[in-house]
């Protein structure tokens, strides 16, 4: 009863505004009373853990004065429709197989009510925002306000100044749940800039592997052994005469150089065509140290999709209140022309993200789908992942990995590690199932087929059988050789090796599409499922760590013949996948 009166009350406000018969300062002062105030009020994000990430530590409250900015996710409409809408450009048995929309087709489906619209920005206004601007999607809008304006806007809210991560980052976050007022309920799904705090990267440096002589032998994953192995030849390039384009993006103060790109090139590059630098670089890039995610990520891309335009995505969070990879989101909602293919090495644990923000960021990869984006993600480095739930062991989803939007990439090692030989499973690859998000009909039947013929499945009390299962695919993510700030340095290992190889290879793939007259491959998994991993290496042998290495003895999921929650379908037999996937 007390929303429906306050949203009586709002229209009428609004019409005597609209009349003239309020002033506007009243008309403001009204309506965020009406709006702070704490007897009708929700909050978006109840689930939302309030500890603290290892290695973050809170320098104390942040001065009320100063400015913060926050994005506040807007409600959307015809979800279902873009979900349907989904499913018939990327099915190739439908007729609207690869008839993509267009960002503003995307953006007259999904639009949010004028109500919405009004409604929040009145509210936004009421409390002082400013240098608000929002999206071609209008779903998305950034403000600006003092912590002040802020704590009394999102009641509950406290926000501290916290240092972490391995470049010792400065952020600002609010370790306690906000609420806000009922009647924003069917409005607002969440506010950014509150609680995420940024993820670190999980790539490590093993030790080198000591073996007698090296004759015939490689001491290490370069572009060549990556061509050798997936059968790639030096006319598997891109050709320069198309719009063709892929992308990586980074995020936590992680920048690539220049000159580091040409050493490795130089270094490892000779046997085949290249472009010699970044084609563009989306968002602020630093001009300090490089890091090693960022150099690993654009220098595999460059060389696996080799000789097609590269984007580079750079969303450092350079503003303590913003959220990296929210920015990132927000680039892809702003932009008409975009590269066909994106990968991503980040994660987070799924239980550590609220329901509303891990829904919502579905979302947004349903409408990069739309639009015949392919997005790959990193599968993660922990295995199965490990939690403990009222006492009990389960293991550990990781998201975006396990959004059924995205193509996941798992890792795997080569059988003798100083030969070019089969791969078996990488024991960190992550892999498994969401507790977030049911199963897509894409994938029922693979899964179904694990499910039943796997002679080593763990309990099943450690998973949920029926979630989203990943990764869909691998390559390899064990031994690269990287440079970095001018030094090359080996042994780099993780899925965020594995994921720009697959994403050069398919870029390299929508080159001979769109050459031939094709679209774009667009979201793959659906066509990848069809064909039951056509194209692709079988791997076979190997399992992933878990949790249950602690507790009994065993790993955590096992490959086997056909799809498998560690490697996928299996890693890319060039070839053979372009067989596969050039035809409409």
């Amino acid at each position: 009863m007390v929303l429906e009166c306050r949203a009586h009350v709002i229209r009428h406000m609004t019409a005597d505004l609209q009349k003239g018969g309020m002033g506007l300062r009243a008309c403001l002062l009204g309506l965020l009373a009406l709006f702070v105030t704490g007897k009708c009020s929700y909050s978006p994000e109840p689930d939302q853990l309030r500890t603290l990430p290892p290695g973050w530590v809170s320098l104390g409250r942040v001065d009320p004065e100063e400015e913060l900015s926050l994005t506040f996710a807007l409600r959307q409409q015809n979800l279902e429709r873009l979900s349907k809408l989904v499913q018939a450009v990327s099915d190739p048995s439908s007729p609207r197989y690869g008839k993509y929309l267009t960002l503003e087709d995307v953006a007259e489906l999904i639009r949010p009510l004028p109500l919405t619209l009004s409604t929040v920005q009145k509210w936004l206004l009421a409390a002082g925002a400013r240098n608000c601007h929002s999206v071609t999607t209008q779903d998305f809008l950034t403000c600006w306000l003092s912590v002040r304006q802020a704590e009394l806007l999102l009641s509950g809210a406290e926000f501290h100044r916290y240092v972490g991560g391995p470049t010792e980052t400065h952020v600002v976050r609010s370790p306690r749940p906000y609420q806000l007022p009922k009647a924003l309920a069917s409005h607002v799904d969440f506010v950014g800039g509150l609680h995420r705090f940024p993820p670190t990267s999980s790539l490590r440096q093993r030790p080198e592997p000591q073996v007698a002589g090296t004759v015939g032998l490689h001491l290490g994953v370069t572009p060549s052994v990556i061509r050798e192995r997936y059968n790639l030849t030096a006319q598997d390039v891109g050709s320069g005469t198309t719009n063709n384009s892929q992308a990586c993006a980074q995020f936590l103060e992680q920048y690539f150089r220049d000159s580091d790109l040409a050493e490795f090139m130089r270094l490892f590059g000779g046997n085949f065509a290249h472009q010699a630098s970044v084609a563009r670089v989306i968002g602020q890039q630093g001009r300090g140290l490089a890091g090693i995610e960022a150099s690993l990520d654009v220098q595999y891309l460059m060389s696996a999709g080799a000789n097609i335009s590269t984007w580079v995505y750079s969303n450092p969070g350079r503003h303590e209140s913003q959220e990296p990879f929210l920015q990132w989101l927000l680039l892809l909602s702003n932009e008409s022309a975009l590269p066909h293919v994106h990968t991503v090495s980040y994660g987070d644990d799924e239980d550590s993200l609220s329901s509303a923000y891990i829904q919502r960021v579905n979302t947004e990869f349903m409408k990069a789908a739309a639009r015949g984006l392919t997005l790959l993600f990193a599968s993660g480095d922990s295995g199965a992942g490990c939690w403990s739930v009222s006492g009990r062991h389960q293991f550990r989803p990781s998201f975006p990995a396990s959004s059924p939007y995205v193509t996941t990439v798992g890792g795997t090692s080569f059988q003798n590690p100083f030969r070019v030989t089969n791969e078996v499973v990488d024991y960190i690859s992550g892999g498994g199932f969401s507790n977030v998000f049911p199963q897509p009909s894409y994938q029922e039947d693979a899964v179904a087929h694990f499910l039943s013929s796997s002679p080593n499945l763990p309990p099943s009390s450690y998973f949920n059988a029926s979630g989203r299962a990943y990764p869909d695919v691998a390559a390899l993510s064990d031994g690269y050789w990287v440079v970095r700030n001018n030094v090359p340095i080996p042994w780099v290992s993780g899925t965020s090796a594995s994921t720009p190889v697959f994403g050069g290879l398919l870029s390299l793939i929508n080159e001979h599409r769109i050459l031939s007259g094709h679209p774009p491959l667009g979201f793959l998994n659906p066509r990848l499922y069809q064909q039951r991993g056509a194209g692709l290496f079988d791997v076979t042998r190997g399992c992933h760590e878990s949790c249950l290495n602690e507790e009994v003895q065993g790993q955590g999921f096992c490959s086997g013949p056909g799809w498998d929650p560690v490697t996928g379908w299996g890693t890319p037999n060039f070839p053979a996948l372009l067989k596969t996937l050039i035809n409409p």
